[in-house]
C-alpha cells in the first residue's frame, strides 16, 4: 500500500528528528548536514510508494534515511572529523546545562570517528531502539545487533578510561 501525499508530509514531520540525528552523525559542516537532509527526503519520498504500512514507519525511515546517509559518507569522506574527546565530564555529580551539551558534543565526535556503519547502529541504540528493530533497520540478525553494540560501548569505554589517564 502506497502512502498518500498527505500522509507522507504528516509521518515526514512526525520522524523529522531521525533525520535530523542521521546528518549530525555522517556530516560535520552544517550545509553537508543540509544537503543530506534534502537527499533523505528525496529517497524517501521515491520509495514511498513502496512502504508497507504493516511495519512501522519509523523503522522504514531509519532504513531508507541510514542507506542514503551512508552512501551520501562513501561518495564523501572529506567532511571526516576527528577531535580527541575530553574526560573533564567523568565523576561530576550533575552536570551544568554547559557541561551537559559538551558531553553531547563529544559523544557525536566520538561517534563520527567509528565506522561508517557502527554509526548508523550506536544511533539507533542511542535513540532507544530494540535490538529487534535495529536489526531490522540494518539488516543483521539480533544476536549481531547485539554484539556489535557491546563492542560498541567497550570501545567508548575504553576510550573514555584512555583519555581519562591522558589527562589525569
Amino acid at each position: 500500500m502506497s502512502l498518500s501525499h498527505d500522509e507522507f508530509i504528516g509521518l515526514l514531520h512526525q520522524n523529522e528528528n531521525i533525520i535530523h540525528k542521521i546528518c549530525r552523525v555522517y556530516c560535520v559542516a552544517l550545509a553537508e548536514r543540509e544537503d543530506l537532509a534534502q537527499e533523505i527526503i528525496y529517497h524517501l519520498w521515491k520509495a514511498a510508494k513502496s512502504f508497507d504500512n504493516t511495519y512501522k514507519f519509523s523503522t522504514w525511515m531509519y532504513r531508507v534515511a541510514l542507506n542514503v546517509a551512508i552512501s551520501h559518507y562513501r561518495n564523501n569522506k572529506k567532511n571526516v572529523l576527528a577531535t580527541p574527546l575530553g574526560d573533564h565530564h567523568l565523576n561530576k555529580a550533575e552536570p551544568t546545562f554547559d557541561e551537559q551539551e559538551e558531553q553531547v558534543e563529544e559523544l557525536y565526535v566520538f561517534i563520527e570517528s567509528l565506522p561508517v556503519l557502527d554509526r548508523a547502529l550506536i544511533l539507533l541504540y542511542l535513540e532507544g531502539k530494540s535490538y529487534k528493530e535495529i536489526a531490522s533497520v540494518m539488516g543483521i540478525s539480533v544476536t549481531n545487533t547485539g554484539t556489535k553494540i557491546n563492542r560498541l560501548k567497550d570501545k567508548l569505554k575504553k576510550h573514555l578510561l584512555t583519555k581519562h589517564k591522558t589527562n589525569g
